[in-house]
């Protein structure tokens, strides 16, 4: 120690002393999360500070060696002073002076180290998955919350149609630390591909340990993810590693993105395959490599082809994404045989039980309608199956039974015409039938009862019927 001065190494190792001044420096150093030496030097510069504007208050003039003062601490009362190399210009009561003004500067001084320290701590952590909760927000702009820092979580990165809500829970990616209008910020988004893999990084232990690799990730956050794995080791399953037990592992993932869906393929150095697989759950792929162009040509049957290439072609472009492939999809033929497999499954549904009483139903439906003579009959009539042909001959046979014990009974086919007739003494025959000639003394008295005709049928006209009637009884 020379003329007073203590030099900074002294001072940390007597600071270090069971003192009240040195047991409050390293507790606002532990609380700040910084060295107690940037304690000491906000300290010195905040003494330096107080100790201009103390000039300025006297009205004396800013010396122009100032920049050459040092301002000293004495480790166990933590007296400050003013030394000029060697001299001592503290002015009377600038300790007060120093408390009062000082006490600004130093928390100025403090905090930036702090966030400094802090900034740091988060840069190290930049391209990983943390835990979070919203804060505030401003606009669009979201805060999060993620333990001694806050987040921004901008709208360019957040995912499109997912609502976020104050204090709700949830997993970001820290992208980068970018200078803003406040200085450092730590910068934390929804839409990076990174995000997938580090939720998957903490649901799969095999990605932990090293036994399954994730190649490549294809993302349009909100909607779907394909994502590519490898194993490095014989006997695990890349695949069913990433899935789990009953999908548990999956579905843990896909409930910290809201309602996005996953593809897990698996990776494989055959470009060929690779491309295939690519374009799941599209089957029968057939692909032709251009290696110049590096141009895939994929031909597809035509009920897969909506498959491969997904709802706006979303499908086939993360595919291309994932493997850095250009893909050209086009239809082909169905495979073959296909097209009469799948006629014979449509004849042999046609006759299933249910079509066959549907059809017997619908038949005999229409037979009582036209009994009834609310439609015409058709002339002919096409059979959909033996079942209804058989039916129809059931009908046919009940009829015949039941002209044989009653003649006077009218068949079903008979027309709403021939029974009319017979209620104006007239008898309509039928081409098996010769005519006959209906008795008149049975003939009802027509002005008494309600004619059956339409009603543009006059008396005159049945006046006319009648005597032709009688002209025929006459003749025979």
């Amino acid at each position: 120690m020379k003329g007073g001065v203590v030099p900074p190494l002294f001072l940390y190792m007597a600071l270090q002393a069971r003192t009240e001044f040195a047991a409050a420096l390293n507790q606002l150093a532990s609380e700040k999360g910084v060295d107690v030496n940037i304690v000491i030097e906000a300290i010195q510069q905040a003494a330096l500070a107080a100790y201009r504007k103390d000039l300025s208050l006297r009205n004396e003039p800013i010396p122009e060696d100032f920049d050459t003062l040092i301002a000293q601490i004495d480790p166990i009362s933590g007296e400050i002073s003013i030394l000029r190399g060697d001299k001592n210009i503290t002015p009377p009561g600038f300790a007060r002076i120093a408390a009062q003004t000082a006490k600004q500067v130093i928390m100025q001084r403090l905090n930036e180290a702090e966030k400094g320290a802090i900034m740091d701590e988060y840069a190290k952590k930049v391209g990983t998955v943390i835990s979070g909760r919203v804060q505030r927000q401003e606009g669009n702009t979201f805060f999060i919350d993620i333990g001694r820092a806050e987040g921004v979580l901008p709208p360019s990165e957040q995912i499109h149609d997912e609502y976020l809500h104050l204090e709700q829970r949830l997993k970001v990616f820290i992208k980068e630390i970018r200078e803003g209008r406040r200085g450092p910020e730590v910068i934390v988004s929804r839409v990076e591909s990174g995000l997938i893999k580090g939720l998957f990084g903490m649901e799969v232990p095999e990605i932990q340990t090293g036994s399954v690799v994730v190649k490549d990730i294809a993302r349009e956050a909100g909607s779907r993810t394909k994502i590519s794995v490898a194993s490095t080791q014989e006997g695990v399953d890349p695949v069913g590693s990433m899935v789990g037990q009953k999908g548990v592992r999956v579905q843990a993932v896909m409930n910290d993105l809201g309602e996005e869906k996953i593809d897990i393929i698996a990776y494989s150095d055959d470009p060929a395959r690779y491309i295939a697989a690519a374009l799941s759950p599209a089957k029968d792929v057939v692909v032709i490599l251009d290696e110049k162009e590096k141009v895939a040509k994929v031909k597809v049957v035509e009920s897969q082809l909506s498959l491969a290439i997904g709802r706006g072609g979303q499908n086939v472009r993360l595919a291309a994404k994932l493997t850095g492939w250009k893909i050209d999809i086009e239809g082909k033929g169905e495979v073959e045989g296909g097209a009469a497999k799948k006629e014979g499954l449509r004849g042999s549904l046609e006759e299933t039980p249910q079509e066959i009483i549907e059809d017997v139903q619908k038949d005999i439906d229409k037979a009582t309608l036209e009994e009834a003579g609310e439609i015409e009959s058709e002339p002919e009539i096409v059979e959909s199956s033996p079942a209804v042909k058989g039916a129809k001959e059931d009908i046919s046979k009940t009829e015949d039974l039941a002209q044989e014990k009653d003649p006077e009974l009218g068949s079903f086919g008979e027309s709403e015409d021939a029974k009319r007739g017979d209620l104006v003494g007239m008898h309509v025959p039928t081409e098996d039938q010769s005519p006959t000639v209906a008795n008149t003394s049975d003939t009802p008295d027509v002005s008494s009862a309600e004619p059956p005709f339409p009603e543009n049928i006059g008396p005159t006209e049945i006046e006319k019927e009648e005597e032709s009637s009688g002209d025929d009884d006459k003749k025979k």
